[in-house]
């Protein structure tokens, strides 16, 4: 295959590759398709979320705004107690 690459995205790799993070530029498009893959993953979660809460608003399924603020917080814990695992 064949990829014709406008200068911008030239230059993206080429700045990729004088970071040292990356050997080739096949290892930083490998990235970018990764990256790519993860978040059009993300969003389809996040949009499978969304419908989910709209659909149990439209049915009168609401918490109050305390109870949304311990949840978060209590995620906010757990995700800062696992980065310092990490």
């Amino acid at each position: 295959m064949t990829i014709i690459l406008q200068p911008e995205q030239d230059r993206l790799i080429a700045e990729a590759l004088r970071s040292g993070a990356y050997q080739s530029s096949e290892e930083v498009i490998k990235q970018a398709l990764e990256l790519l893959h993860e978040r059009d993953a993300w969003l389809a979660e996040n949009r499978a979320k969304i419908e989910e809460g709209y659909a149990a608003a439209q049915r009168g399924e609401l918490i109050d705004s305390d109870q949304v603020r311990a949840q978060m917080e209590e995620k906010k814990r757990a995700c800062v107690a696992e980065q310092r695992e990490a």
